[in-house]
């Protein structure tokens, strides 16, 4: 054999590899989804690491994510508020795995939500889906079939749903191998009953769904594009807690970012999810007022012109 005809051949050889190496094999199944767990369960005990093992024994490629495990312990109301704040930004075979569960071990149902964006949500059927379904968001809810999908040899657990139940089928359903309608029964998802915001071009008034806890500022439910703000407005807004007490009124700026005020000036801003939220630049307006979150608190909103303005407190709790 000539040197150019070895020369030819290796070349030959080389882009059959190349090309058999870029084909995608037969057998090769396609790749699970990704799983994202959502608890109060924190991160002190070895409950969230237990859920990541069931995850991976079913299958060992599956890529398990977090929301948060650190929901105030039996807070539905935030649970849901959290997992419909994060869902629409997560492709479409993602699994959440949304456990907060103060009902563990009663007759209250287990569920699996289809999204309309092709995501699942498997989680106890206790409020967790209200602000989904809220949002029509929902497509299907199928009822799980408790005894028939749990974890091997878990029968006798009672009290950890998270790993015996929700994990498990997280992942079976993540890694193809248990069918959405293979679950159960379809049903419909329960719902909290919540206040809505009335929502007004020159003054709404609306909730605290929850806090941003890190840094103090406090989340309405009111959207912004509902007051319509440029930069500059000037809005007067009143902080009400459960029992009626005010615990702020004040003179408030819109701003479009923080960078736009002084530190330790109050302002009023669109938060990620578009709705107004109240803060201090670089401070913590929440503790300074003793505001918190959750029904019964409320806030309202009104626009009274162009031009920045300051705080006038009218409360403060001690």
């Amino acid at each position: 054999m000539t040197r150019s005809v070895r020369s030819a051949c290796f070349a030959l050889a080389a882009a059959l590899a190349i090309a058999l190496g870029a084909a995608p094999r037969a057998s090769q199944q396609e790749a699970p989804r990704v799983l994202v767990l959502h608890t109060d369960f924190g991160l002190q005990d070895h409950a969230v690491a237990a859920m990541r093992g069931v995850a991976r024994l079913v299958e060992p490629r599956l890529v398990v994510e977090d929301l948060t495990h650190e929901i105030p312990p039996f807070d539905i109301w935030q649970a849901a508020y959290r997992l419909r704040a994060v869902v629409d930004y997560w492709p479409a075979r993602t699994v959440f795995v949304s456990v907060v569960d103060p009902g563990v071990g009663t007759e209250r149902a287990s569920v699996v939500a289809r999204l309309a964006g092709g995501q699942l949500v498997v989680t106890p059927n206790n409020g967790t889906l209200t602000l989904l379904a809220a949002a029509e968001r929902i497509a299907a809810v199928r009822r799980i079939d408790e005894r028939a999908h749990r974890l091997p040899g878990s029968e006798d657990s009672h009290t950890f749903h998270g790993r015996d139940l929700y994990a498990h089928v997280g992942a079976l359903l993540a890694s193809g191998k248990l069918a959405f309608a293979a679950l159960g029964a379809a049903t419909k998802a329960v719902r909290l009953p919540y206040e809505r915001p009335q929502l007004g071009g020159e003054r709404s008034v609306g909730g605290i769904p929850v806090l941003d806890v890190r840094f103090g500022n406090v989340w309405t439910d009111v959207p912004s594009k509902e007051m319509g703000l440029a930069p500059g407005a000037s809005c007067r807004v009143r902080v009400t807690a459960p029992d009626g007490e005010v615990r702020y009124a004040g003179m408030v700026p819109f701003r479009r970012t923080f960078g736009e005020s002084s530190p330790g000036e109050p302002l009023l801003y669109v938060n990620s999810l578009g709705n107004l939220a109240l803060a201090f630049n670089q401070g913590d307006f929440a503790a300074r007022f003793g505001i918190s979150s959750g029904p019964g608190w409320r806030v309202t909103i009104e626009r009274t012109g162009q031009g920045a303005a300051g705080s006038a407190p009218a409360q403060k709790r001690q």
